[in-house]
């Protein structure tokens, strides 16, 4: 009786979740929702592990000294690089916004080397919403 009582409640629980729009499976298979506000607050904490669970399969990543499309593992070794050498301190938002679709979040990068202002990309792909590009310009 308690198997099947429990085998209800893991059902009805998948099937609430499932409505979600916005979930992504965490490493246990269950789902977690997340928005744009959590992509920057891994932003915000120089986090590249954080952020990486909201890469898309390949992503575009503009550096000052080098542009290109890397897999998801290669894009968090390239941010993790780039956050270990610049020691982030902060990200600001300055704008947010949709179109069609897709999220985009504008911001200042603050870090020890000086600030970036960065642009974050996001598409929905499926049920998911994932990062696929993100931008780093030196502020003037």
């Amino acid at each position: 009786m308690k198997s099947i009582f429990g085998l209800a409640v893991l059902t009805f629980s998948l099937i609430l979740a499932s409505f979600r729009s916005d979930s992504i499976p965490d490493m246990h298979g269950i789902s977690i929702t997340y928005s744009i506000d959590d992509i920057t607050g891994a932003m915000r904490s120089g986090n590249a592990g954080q952020l990486s669970r909201y890469l898309d399969t390949r992503v575009d990543i503009s550096l000052p000294e080098k542009s290109d499309t890397y897999s998801k593992s290669q894009a968090e070794m390239i941010i993790r690089d780039f956050f270990a050498t610049n020691v982030v301190q902060n990200f600001l938002v300055r704008h947010k916004g949709e179109n069609g679709g897709s999220e985009f979040c504008v911001g200042v990068l603050k870090t020890r080397n000086g600030d970036y202002r960065t642009t974050l990309f996001i598409k929905q792909r499926g049920e998911k919403q994932l990062l696929q590009e993100i931008r780093f310009q030196a502020a003037q």
